[in-house]
């Protein structure tokens, strides 16, 4: 046999269901629209309204239809359900779950884990680092500097001739252009006379290349440099070729020509005597950075 539930006694007021009802009819919602939204048939809101939960089976199903009814009508869901746990006190009160409380025996080693990682992977990653091996830097050939490429007297000096020991020079190597090799005649007499002591100097060589007649339509000059020292001695003519290219001896003289102007560069001008076209030349002050003289001549 159903029973309906008691009203609480401490309440004299419509209570749980009857709120719901009140609260219908002062919106002016029928009976049907109700249904419709709690998905009942009439009978079964009717019965609600009259808190006759039975009908609707378990008191899980009376709870959720008393929560919908009353979000439709706007009233307070906690009244209706304080209405309805005091009317069905078998039923009970939700209890009230609150957050686990740790107790203090309890240890979590997860964040440890992630912190020796990550401590792992910087040591690891600083002695990579520490003793890893630094990439060979690239050899670098060494710098040769050209004779005169300065005109200081310090790079002068050094771009003299080498140590005659180290770098022997004979009047049969002096360099010609290939074209000129085959016309190149070379005078020596270097025998010493008998009798005399080893240490007297060799007689005078001389180093001459005579003039060539060329098709080319510049004028043509030609000097001579007589040697009374080791000098660095360049000459080039007006296209650029060059005549000679090497370390004047002392006592050797050099006779070149070429198509004017010839551009001489002489390593120590104090050491060389210059004759152009046969007649004496004096070089120029102008001409002269300490003892290296860059020259330009032509005929005279």
């Amino acid at each position: 046999m159903k029973q309906k539930a008691e009203q609480p006694e401490e309440q004299s007021g419509p209570v749980c269901g009857e709120r719901l009802r009140i609260a219908r009819r002062e919106n002016d919602i029928a009976v049907g629209d109700i249904a419709k939204e709690l998905h009942l048939d009439e009978h079964k809101v009717r019965a609600l309204e009259k808190n006759d939960f039975d009908v609707l089976g378990a008191p899980v199903f009376a709870k959720g239809h008393l929560r919908k009814y009353a979000e439709l009508v706007g009233i307070s869901v906690d009244d209706v359900m304080t209405d309805y746990y005091q009317m069905n006190r078998s039923v009970g009160a939700p209890p009230v779950v609150g957050l686990k409380r740790k107790s203090p025996g309890d240890f979590s080693a997860g964040p440890w884990i992630v912190a020796f990682l990550i401590i792992g992977a910087i040591s690891a990653a600083a002695y990579w680092w520490f003793t890893r091996e630094p990439a060979p830097a690239p050899a670098a050939d060494p710098a040769v500097l050209a004779p005169f490429s300065s005109a200081n007297d310090e790079d002068v000096a050094a771009a003299e001739a080498p140590d005659p020991e180290d770098n022997p020079v004979t009047e049969s190597a002096v360099p010609a252009e290939p074209d000129m090799a085959a016309d190149m005649a070379i005078d020596t007499s270097d025998d010493l006379q008998p009798g005399v002591d080893d240490a007297a100097p060799a007689e005078t060589s001389r180093i001459s290349v005579p003039v060539m007649v060329t098709d080319s339509d510049l004028p043509q000059v030609q000097i001579e440099l007589a040697f009374s020292g080791d000098c660095w001695t360049e000459v080039s003519d007006a296209s650029g070729r060059r005549l000679f290219y090497d370390l004047g001896r002392a006592g050797n003289t050099v006779t070149l020509a070429g198509d004017a102007p010839l551009r001489v560069i002489l390593g120590d001008s104090n050491n060389v005597s210059v004759r152009v076209e046969g007649s004496d030349y004096t070089i120029p002050a102008s001409a002269q950075t300490g003892r290296l003289a860059r020259l330009t001549l032509n005929a005279q």
